[in-house]
């Protein structure tokens, strides 16, 4: 008896229950919300006021800021190497620099927006670009909900315009060709049908900006953004037909002709018709005779970068290959051997080898920092992953002075001729998150033996003041708090 009792109780809670469910949800009676594959079917808000009551979520867009200063452990700040009566002029003048700088680089763009949840709005989550003030259909707007007596949505943007193209007689749109538009329709299908045919036309001229859309239809709102960009147009190199059509070795020499000889005569016995260029600051040139070479004569000792932007803007071939003076190529020395990965893997853009058995390569690990202080750079002499497809070689953000450079990606970071004397990390400093970089075992060439050059010698180990101009000028060029390396 207790037991029948107890199943009829269960039998009563779980009918009620169901009717409540469904009676909330709007019933079996009720008419289905439209629906499409990417969304979820809404339930009826109106239905259950107390949903509305929840505080709204802010999505955004938030700042992407780092506002924890950051520290180069045992190594003295930058600044101290600026002399005291000139570092507030210069701190000035870099923080003007700074702010410039993050205008021509769009960070005034770089903001973080959240998804709401369940938002009834359907719209272009990435991908949305348009020309600068140019007429642009956006895609994929439409409201997702059920029956309302009247369907009202609006949106708004900062640098543009928006429009409904081909309205007719009984559409209701307000702020065509304004800012801030808004559309109300008793019709669902035709409050859609009038957003797929919303236009963004940019009214400011900017190559490179991004505008942000607020989408909005009762309590919900989403942002998406519009990228702004002037189409830009490919800058191919002609690959030819073998190695010599794809690749150009660059030299920069200094006062060790001897050495520079030698490389050359063992360059032409692997390749005998390879293009060389030669950029040359010596104190007293000498003649850099052979075919197919190209010597340029430079003022004296204007230094190791000035040369290394000589050369590069020599090169009319897609890649080239930098060796120093004194490297010397070997039988297994296969210029093919990077061309092949490089084409591999088009994404790359520097692939570095090793010079007898020193394959030097190293990370650089970068904190932005408060915008105050500038931020930290220490270099670690280890790689990150291995690139896919290709033992013995891993990624990393410096390699050896033994590498194949993509021609335009390193023409883009260039050189600093600042650097005259020590320099090398620099470069790839400047190339940080713009030069995707490999290092590879296996890809080895030479290194001859030093001979006594006195005047070589001086050059190449600086005094002091040289060391500390090198940082001052970091502190300001890569606003840098401190540099480890």
């Amino acid at each position: 008896m207790y037991g029948s009792r107890r199943n009829v109780l269960i039998v009563i809670l779980l009918t009620g229950f169901l009717f409540a469910l469904f009676y909330i949800d709007g019933g079996f009676w009720s008419k289905p919300a439209p629906r499409i594959l990417s969304f979820p079917r809404f339930s009826n808000l109106n239905r259950v006021p107390e949903i509305l009551d929840f505080p709204r979520p802010n999505v955004g867009p938030f700042r992407n800021e780092n506002p924890t200063p950051c520290t180069c452990q045992n190594t003295n700040p930058a600044n101290q190497y600026v002399p005291k009566k000139e570092l507030d002029d210069l701190q000035k003048r870099r923080a003007e620099e700074f702010r410039q700088h993050q205008i021509r680089t769009g960070k005034e763009n770089d903001v973080l927006i959240l998804a709401p949840a369940n938002a009834p709005l359907q719209y272009p989550i990435r991908g949305f670009r348009v020309t600068p003030m140019n007429k642009t259909p956006v895609p994929g707007l439409a409201l997702q909900t059920q029956k309302r007596a009247v369907y009202k949505v609006s949106l708004r943007v900062q640098k543009g315009v928006l429009s409904v193209s081909d309205i007719q007689e009984g559409e209701q749109v307000d702020g065509q060709d304004e800012k801030h538009l808004r559309i109300s329709s008793s019709s669902l299908q035709q409050l859609n049908d009038l957003l797929s045919r919303l236009t963004y036309t940019s009214t400011i001229y900017h190559i490179k900006t991004e505008d942000l859309a607020y989408f909005s239809f009762e309590n919900h709102e989403v942002i998406f953004p519009i990228e702004i960009r002037r189409l830009s147009v490919p800058v191919l190199f002609d690959p030819g037909k073998d190695v010599n059509s794809q690749v150009t070795v660059l030299i920069k020499a200094f006062l060790r002709y001897k050495e520079l000889n030698v490389l050359i005569s063992s360059i032409r016995r692997s390749y005998p018709k390879i293009k060389i260029i030669v950029a040359d600051d010596s104190l007293k040139p000498e003649k850099v005779e052979g075919d197919n070479i190209e010597h340029y004569i430079m003022p004296p000792a204007q230094g190791w970068f000035a040369g290394r932007n000589l050369a590069v803007s020599q090169v009319t071939t897609k890649y080239f290959l930098w060796v120093d003076d004194d490297f010397v190529f070997l039988n297994e020395t296969r210029i093919e051997s990077f061309v092949k990965i490089m084409e591999s893997v088009p994404e790359l853009d520097v692939v570095g080898g090793q010079v007898g058995g020193n394959q030097f390569s190293f990370l650089l690990q970068y904190e932005e920092g408060i915008s105050e202080e500038g931020g930290c750079i220490t270099r670690a002499v280890r790689t990150h992953a291995p690139l896919p497809g290709f033992d013995g070689c891993f990624f990393a953000d410096g390699v050896v002075n033994y590498f194949l450079g993509r021609t335009q990606a390193v023409r883009r970071v260039a050189f600093d001729p600042f650097l005259k004397r020590v320099a090398h990390t620099e470069f790839f400093v400047d190339g940080l998150g713009d030069l995707l970089v490999v290092t590879c075992k296996g890809l080895r060439i030479g290194h001859q033996k030093h001979s006594a050059t006195n005047n070589y010698r001086f050059y190449r180990h600086p005094p002091k003041s040289d060391l500390e101009e090198k940082m001052t000028h970091h502190f300001f060029k890569n606003y840098l708090k401190c540099i480890k390396y």
